[in-house]
């Protein structure tokens, strides 16, 4: 790990233009390895901390310490200390041009159910192997069972669709924001709405959710895969059609099962190991029952045509949006999210994601609070700071006592529990792509 240590000599200097200058010097030292195909860090040193005043972390004010540590080529990690406020604050910058990392979507214990702390996370995919270099706490989830709150897809693989966010905290009801990376390894900031299809020869049932019960509605339908569990979820609210499906593959994006056996007409049937169940709710219970036996079944999903024409490898959920092409709409996000008073317009600890407006650079930041050390910051003062760092598009994560961030298997920020790192649902891992 090289680290360098940064005294900034003008308080006027923005935090956008020192990423430019720490870049520029890492791209000349390393340039000479590049040029031969190699790509070695420079032997570890700690980091030192400067003195202020430094550039600072929100919109002209200076921070008072500043230290950075080059974790691997295109990947820095800073720490900025605030006496105003006050604030401490960690930011990773990826440099998508010259860093070899791979982005993953982590769920605790593997499951769409369970909590799970960000560093034990980190900890399972290191001991399968994954060189993990830094994690962030992600989404929101219930505090019971773990289970995240919006659209998750891990490695391709959708493991729960939508079309609004599962959340009790909503003024309205609506899809929230996620953060996504296509299979080109481009980023992507939307509220990503899922879209789904099961079809038959000519007979065509919409997919209303995946992995997760639509209730509350007169009509529905909901494929359960065995990711779901063994079971699907019980329904008595309305009248129900189940059909067992085993597992035929996949063409391309589409999934192929076979229908088995004769339609089911209640809820909470065994999901095979090996195939999914077929649930129809109310007056599209008929729809789905329509299908025969034997019949094999494509099933497709994704999100609407407008929102990535290119598949997404990862998709992982927040709340709001901050940034959008470099306006704040932080001060939107009660009438466009649902955000709720108390966790928008309170100063919180908070974690954080974008990227630069040519998406060539994504930036990882938490900032401490609920501490004399360090306060946090509302909505407004985090949009305000991704801006200042050179970030276009980002969006809120879970914070509060959620705000973990792990730099190569350490706790970067302070937890404000009093118990410690809290047990979340999911995180967002950057792991270093094993050499050719």
């Amino acid at each position: 790990m090289h680290c360098v240590a940064v005294t900034n000599a003008s308080p006027r200097r923005s935090l956008a233009a020192h990423w430019a200058l720490v870049a520029l010097v890492a791209g000349a030292l390393l340039h000479p390895l590049h040029a031969q195909g190699v790509a070695t860090p420079a032997p570890r040193r700690a980091a030192t901390p400067s003195s202020g005043p430094s550039s600072g972390p929100s919109s002209g004010i200076p921070a008072d310490t500043t230290a950075r540590e080059t974790i691997v080529p295109g990947v820095v990690h800073a720490r900025y200390v605030r006496n105003a406020g006050p604030l401490i604050i960690n930011v990773v910058r990826i440099d998508r041009r010259t860093a070899s990392v791979a982005f993953e979507h982590g769920r605790a214990k593997d499951a769409l159910t369970g909590r799970e702390t960000t560093s034990s996370m980190v900890q399972r995919r290191t001991a399968k192997g994954a060189n993990v270099l830094v994690a962030v706490n992600a989404d929101f989830f219930d505090l019971k069972t773990g289970a995240s709150e919006n659209n998750q897809v891990i490695a391709g693989e959708w493991w729960k669709g939508l079309k609004v966010t599962d959340s009790p905290f909503d003024t309205f009801r609506n899809p929230h924001i996620q953060f996504g990376i296509d299979s080109r390894g481009a980023p992507l900031i939307d509220r990503f709405v899922f879209e789904g299809v099961a079809l038959a020869g000519t007979h065509r049932v919409p997919l209303l959710a995946l992995n997760a019960n639509p209730s509350g509605n007169p009509e529905g339908t909901a494929l359960y895969t065995w990711r779901f569990g063994t079971i699907a979820p019980r329904d008595t609210s309305r009248a129900t059609v189940e059909l067992v499906m085993v597992e035929a593959g996949h063409r391309g994006d589409t999934l192929l099962y076979v229908r088995r056996g004769v339609p089911l007409g209640s809820s909470g049937n065994v999901i095979p190991p090996l195939g999914a169940i077929l649930a129809g709710y109310g007056p599209r219970s008929k729809e789905v029952a329509a299908f025969a036996d034997a019949d094999t079944i494509r099933v497709l999903v994704g999100v609407g045509p407008t929102q990535s024409r290119t598949p997404l490898d990862l998709v992982i959920g927040g709340w709001p949006r901050i940034l959008r092409d470099g306006v704040d709409v932080s001060t939107r996000a009660a009438a466009d999210e649902g955000t709720i008073s108390r966790n928008a317009e309170a100063k919180h600890p908070r974690s954080a994601v974008g990227f630069s407006r040519d998406s060539s650079v994504l930036y990882i930041v938490t900032v401490d609070g609920r501490s004399a050390k360090s306060v946090g910051v509302t909505l407004e003062e985090l949009s305000a700071l991704m801006k200042e760092l050179g970030a276009a598009h980002a969006m809120n994560f879970d914070g509060g006592g959620s705000t973990t961030m792990v730099v190569r298997g350490k706790i970067a920020n302070s937890a404000s529990d009093p118990t410690g790192e809290r047990e979340v649902g999911s995180a967002l891992l950057v792991l270093a792509k094993p050499k050719p």
